[in-house]
């Protein structure tokens, strides 16, 4: 953690009184700071998205929710094979928890070789799954957008632009992702 400190400027030949004070930061660590993670609580309540069940879209998808155990705190969310975990304090949980999904439905958690032979570089999968999330927040009308923006923005600086292949793979990713959790909210 950053701890400030004050430091008197360093002068040739001016009196001490006149010398102009600096804050100066360090870093320190402390034996009893601890992250999330390592404590026990109830679950964050997640407020339910309107016209869309998460939990029937997983259902549907074969996708498991497992507990987030990463120990870094920036970590918003992670996929692996067919299950998901979202960081109980992440800034936008709709928004990580589509973006998460994407990346399964995509094939992007698979060890199996993907149709180009060749594993999708993984600038191209951040796009892919973020772009995922972008349509199914601005679709369900949902908070991050702008986030999303600048996720891909950041992701696509050696790019410029989303090839062909992945526009057509984010829009059937979406589809898929929306019909499995709108199909039953519909019916509630």
């Amino acid at each position: 953690m950053p701890m400030p400190f004050k430091r008197v400027a360093q002068t040739d030949g001016v009196d001490d009184e006149t010398a102009e004070t600096q804050t100066r930061y360090a870093f320190r660590f402390r034996a009893y700071w601890f992250v999330l993670a390592q404590t026990e609580g109830e679950d964050t309540y997640v407020p339910p998205i309107p016209g869309f069940d998460i939990d029937t879209a997983l259902r549907t998808l074969n996708i498991i929710r497992t507990p987030f155990d990463e120990m870094n705190g920036n970590i918003q969310g992670f996929a692996n094979g067919r299950e998901i975990a979202v960081n109980p304090v992440a800034a936008l949980p709709h928004k990580t928890t589509f973006h998460e999904i994407a990346h399964i439905v995509l094939g992007h958690t698979t060890s199996e070789k993907l149709v180009d032979t060749e594993q999708t570089a993984r600038h191209i999968r951040e796009v892919e799954a973020e772009s995922v999330a972008l349509i199914c927040c601005e679709t369900l009308g949902l908070d991050g957008a702008d986030f999303c923006r600048g996720y891909i923005q950041h992701w696509l600086k050696t790019e410029k632009e989303i090839p062909n292949q992945s526009a057509a793979r984010i829009f059937a990713a979406a589809t898929s992702i929306l019909k499995a959790g709108t199909a039953a909210a519909g019916s509630q």
